[in-house]
């Protein structure tokens, strides 16, 4: 009594009652689908006719996730991305937006339908471009990144989760055709589309352009790659890399305290080798100061960036012309390799600020 019903209806076209709330529902695989360029609607599957042989329900929401999206916003998606000269047609834009594993669903409800174009041969290949175009971003730029790091800051660029924010940002969601299993989430799915893509650049246009498209999309978004270097002992690693350098052992000063006969004391410690100071830290302990200083000269080193003027990449050597580094014709750009910088410190560095390194035994 006094509680009021709400009637919502669903992505399927099912009637939802709730008492006074709305319950969270999960993607489903059905996308919002407008029935405007569908020649034959509703569908017959959807008629209610009497037969002595029980039949199965007809689905609204399987029928959706089934149905293409409108040519018309199939154009207007590759327009808005600036790249309706190589998605030509919006057949080439839906195989984009077509998951692998959308036949399985097609084949169980609708057998009768021509076999989709899928991205199953373009994900894989846009996937190793972009894979390629990161690595050797984040290389020329930080020279003195640790492995672990590295690979964190590839991932950060070009991972399955920044592929599926690209493609939401794109306004591809609405276009995907997928098949949720125990092998394929809607992340995974929706990433599909933004490597597809980048494959579809590379084989229509070229190299230089698909890595284009790839910067300008996810290369140029700023990480936090102070956040993925962690140390067990910074002081120990600090020493390694100073052997390295071949420079002088390091040695901890007290630069600045105050209060410290208070309950909250303050020390500024500095870490020198030789007349060069290497970091700074403070702490309420002269301890935490100097981890903290340590810390500090391991990331100046370690976060060193290469000027974005001098930055050279050797996928810059490709010729323009159009086509795969197969097929292209051209004249091959000029490329300086950049000295080899020293060996990676790899005492107790990690990939994940919430994953320490091995410890030593």
């Amino acid at each position: 009594m006094g509680h009021v019903q709400q009637r919502l209806l669903t992505t399927g076209g099912q009637l939802l009652t709730t008492a006074g709330h709305v319950h969270k529902r999960l993607l489903t695989t059905a996308p919002s689908v407008t029935t405007a360029h569908l020649p034959k609607f509703p569908p017959k599957e959807s008629l209610f006719k009497h037969r002595e042989v029980p039949k199965l329900a007809f689905s609204p929401e399987t029928w959706a996730s089934l149905q293409p999206a409108p040519p018309s916003a199939l154009s207007a998606f590759a327009h808005r991305i600036g790249l309706a000269s190589v998605l030509a047609t919006p057949e080439l834009v839906l195989q984009a937006c077509t998951h692998s594993s959308f036949p399985a669903l097609q084949r169980q409800f609708a057998s009768h339908l021509p076999a989709a174009q899928t991205n199953a041969h373009l994900s894989p290949l846009g996937n190793s471009l972009m894979g390629l175009f990161a690595a050797e971003f984040v290389q020329a730029a930080y020279p003195y990144l640790p492995t672990r790091v590295f690979k964190a800051a590839v991932t950060a660029h070009v991972g399955t989760q920044t592929c599926a924010s690209v493609a939401q940002e794109m306004g591809a969601a609405p276009f995907l055709r997928w098949h949720r299993s125990s092998e394929v989430n809607h992340s995974d799915a929706l990433a599909s589309i933004p490597r597809s893509i980048t494959a579809l650049i590379y084989q229509n246009r070229s190299l230089p352009s698909a890595r284009q498209f790839v910067h300008s999309y996810f290369l140029a978004r700023e990480i936090d790659l102070r956040s993925m270097i962690k140390f067990r002992d910074p002081k120990k690693a600090l020493l390694e890399m100073v052997n390295k350098f071949q420079r002088e052992r390091p040695k901890s000063r007290l630069l600045k305290e105050t209060g410290r006969f208070s309950n909250s004391p303050v020390f500024v410690v500095g870490i020198y080798s030789g007349a060069d100071q290497l970091g700074e830290g403070f702490g309420s302990s002269l301890k935490m100061a100097e981890f903290r200083a340590a810390e500090d000269a391991l990331h100046r080193v370690y976060l060193t960036r290469t000027p974005n003027e001098l930055i050279q990449l050797p996928t810059s050597t490709f010729p323009l012309g159009v086509g795969s580094v197969f097929s292209a014709e051209g004249k091959e750009n000029a490329y300086t390799a950049p000295e080899l910088v020293m060996s990676e410190i790899t005492y107790s560095s990690s990939g994940k600020s919430s994953v320490l390194g091995p410890r030593r035994r």
